[in-house]
């Protein structure tokens, strides 16, 4: 996993539980088949696909809300 890959992502999702949870959510998807939603010259590994693609806003996600 690229630390500027990292450090950037988390600028987009602020709360580290929430940006572990949603690279390892969309590793697995890769993992399984689904097409990335970025293009890249290079070849980069799932988990860097994944904090591209938050990096890019292709990704969003919600919270659950309590009531």
């Amino acid at each position: 996993m690229r630390d500027e890959y990292l450090k950037e992502a988390q600028k987009v999702i602020t709360d580290p539980n929430v940006l572990i949870n949603v690279v390892s959510r969309r590793v697995k998807q890769l993992k399984h088949g689904s097409r990335p939603l970025i293009e890249s010259l290079e070849k980069l590994s799932p988990e860097d696909l994944a904090l591209r693609e938050i990096i890019e806003g292709k990704i969003s996600y919600e919270t659950a809300k309590t009531i």
